[in-house]
């Protein structure tokens, strides 16, 4: 399962890195959309919707961890269940922030591209 993760994590990486590896200049977007009819179509725009997908994964994954290890850990130590649920509720709004700030990120990869 490791290896699955870390080979999701490698792509999404490689995506991201040639979405601005292959990114043009403002003036030859320019130029290429005014001789072209429809949008402009490249590498960098076709795998945007697989950046976002990863990042909703990746997001659910790691709170479902933290839901399942919090559980855990409330059975095994009922007593510290109240700071265990605290901690649980902090730590999954502070994931469900990053992945609102990569989502909003690739929203304007995606409206520049």
């Amino acid at each position: 399962m490791k290896f699955v993760k870390s080979a999701a994590l490698v792509l999404g990486l490689l995506i991201v890195a040639s979405a601005h590896a292959t990114a043009q200049d403002s003036r030859s977007v320019e130029a290429t959309r005014r001789s072209q009819e429809g949008p402009v179509t490249g590498a960098p725009s076709r795998f945007n919707g697989i950046g976002v997908g990863l990042v909703i994964i990746g997001a659910g994954l790691g709170i479902g961890k933290l839901t399942a290890s919090a559980v855990e850990s409330m059975a095994r130590q009922p007593e510290l269940a109240a700071t265990i649920q605290t901690a649980m509720i902090i730590s999954a709004a502070l994931i469900e922030g990053v992945t609102f700030f990569a989502i909003i990120v690739l929203g304007f990869i995606i409206s520049t591209s």
